[in-house]
């Protein structure tokens, strides 16, 4: 790959920022609002925020501990526990990016609904409209086509956007600290008008912290692009922490400035509806607009991802060989091709089924429960084999107790689905091994 297509450390962290601040920020109010009180959110942050430093751990350590490893979510769960678990990984995690993808799209044409759609007139809806189907779709293959024109090009885009949307997100917290109200915060804190009991209430969150978690392995993914190997580590940390900070200010400040019953009623993006609440229509133009901006930046980190996975993949002849196609500028043109129809295939069906970006968050994190767990698991075997420091083995540890209270709390029904949308890989893993051995018997012939 040319050294000018390699990124740096501030390009990282903003691909990893970026990547998780995405469309749920905006939503996140409501949605926890919606299914805990004051204490049980705080007792899920805490859970979520120890949790989620584990796993950024164990990308930190893997990537000194086996630093030959690239593209970090398929070669960790391969090189440990076999070609077939690494297969799951690397299928599990490209569909929960490129699912993402279609969830990003439409909640941004949902966004401009709120704008311009009418009662007598519905032009974009709820992004499942013919019109918000054709905007998808220019976006789609403008960014295909961005994307090919290089992975550095891309990710310079990516840090514009990210400083641009990082402005009105900072300006909620700004006002939200000055409008919060004790009494309004305490008030219900146990969330008992929920009638659902404490430990519910918290498992009913974690599917919700973990998708906007998703994206903290952008830079592993990346890994092979990285300018230094010591870069990966760091941006992972730092975009973990300041994502960390970000989503516990908004999340509880906003039940000081509105009560929970009064957030969970908000039609999303919430953060909209709480800022016209403190500030009037300006405010909620700042968030929608804001809430575009990020959701275009976090989707051009995940269409970077998606292409990049079965690309890594194919080196290891998990998928089929053309996945390993590069153009001049280093893009893996192949596997960027798969990811971009899929997409276009995914907002079809959307088009067609009037499902909207709730449904697609719950499928695209339901498929990184297990890669997530096996990132985890990697670690407690290396660092067992490898290293004496007893604080890597808690790090492994304690990112696979994680790994598993999350696909506890994500319940048999959403687990059941991750593994119905596994089935159909198959086909692909065993033909690329079939074509794997096919090159061998004609190299020896």
């Amino acid at each position: 790959m040319q050294n000018g297509q390699k990124i740096g450390l501030t390009m990282l962290t903003a691909i990893v920022f970026s990547s998780m601040v995405g469309a749920g920020i905006f939503s996140l109010p409501q949605n926890m609002a919606e299914v805990a009180g004051v204490d049980a959110i705080i007792t899920a942050w805490l859970i979520t925020g120890v949790g989620i430093l584990f796993l950024a751990g164990c990308f930190l350590h893997l990537s000194r501990l086996k630093p030959e490893l690239d593209g970090g979510i398929y070669t960790y769960a391969k090189t440990g526990f076999g070609d077939l678990a690494g297969f799951f990984s690397a299928w599990g995690y490209w569909l929960c990016a490129t699912i993402g993808v279609v969830g990003y799209l439409v909640v941004a044409f949902a966004a401009l609904g709120s704008f311009v759609d009418t009662p007598d007139s519905i032009v974009f809806g709820e992004g499942n409209t013919l019109w918000a189907l054709i905007g998808e779709s220019a976006i789609l293959w403008l960014v295909h086509y961005l994307v090919l024109r290089g992975v550095k090009q891309a990710a310079f885009i990516n840090l514009l956007a990210t400083l641009a949307k990082s402005l009105p997100l900072i300006a909620f917290i700004v006002f939200a600290y000055y409008a919060f109200d004790v009494q309004t915060f305490t008030a219900d804190r146990a969330g008992e008008t929920l009638n659902v009991p404490f430990m519910e209430q918290v498992k009913g969150t974690m599917l919700i912290t973990l998708w906007v978690f998703t994206g903290i392995e952008g830079a592993i993914v990346l890994s092979q692009r990285a300018k230094k190997r010591s870069d990966i580590g760091r941006a992972t940390y730092i975009g973990v922490i300041f994502a960390l900070v970000l989503y516990i200010a908004i999340t509880l400040l906003s039940l000081g400035v509105m009560s929970r019953m009064d957030v969970a009623a908000l039609s999303n993006p919430s953060m909209a509806g709480i800022m016209a609440q403190m500030t009037g229509s300006v405010g909620k133009w700042v968030i929608s607009i804001g809430l575009i901006v990020s959701v275009l930046a976090s989707y051009l980190s995940w269409i970077l991802y998606s292409a990049e996975v079965p690309f890594t993949a194919a080196k290891y002849n998990a998928f089929p060989r053309i996945f390993t196609k590069q153009n001049e500028q280093g893009t893996p043109t192949a596997s960027l091709m798969l990811t971009s129809l899929t997409v276009q295939f995914c907002l079809l069906m959307i088009f067609w089924t009037g499902e909207g970006y709730n449904t697609l968050v719950i499928i695209s994190t339901s498929m990184i429960l297990i890669p997530y767990f096996l990132v985890g698991a990697y670690l407690v075997k290396v660092s067992f084999a490898q290293s004496e420091r007893w604080s890597i083995k808690a790090i492994g540890l304690g990112a696979s107790v994680y790994g598993v209270w999350l696909i506890y709390a994500a319940g048999v029904e959403n687990l059941l689905l991750s593994l119905l949308l596994y089935i159909p890989g198959l086909a692909i893993f065993y033909y690329s091994r079939y074509q794997s051995r096919q090159r061998k018997l004609n190299s020896l012939n």
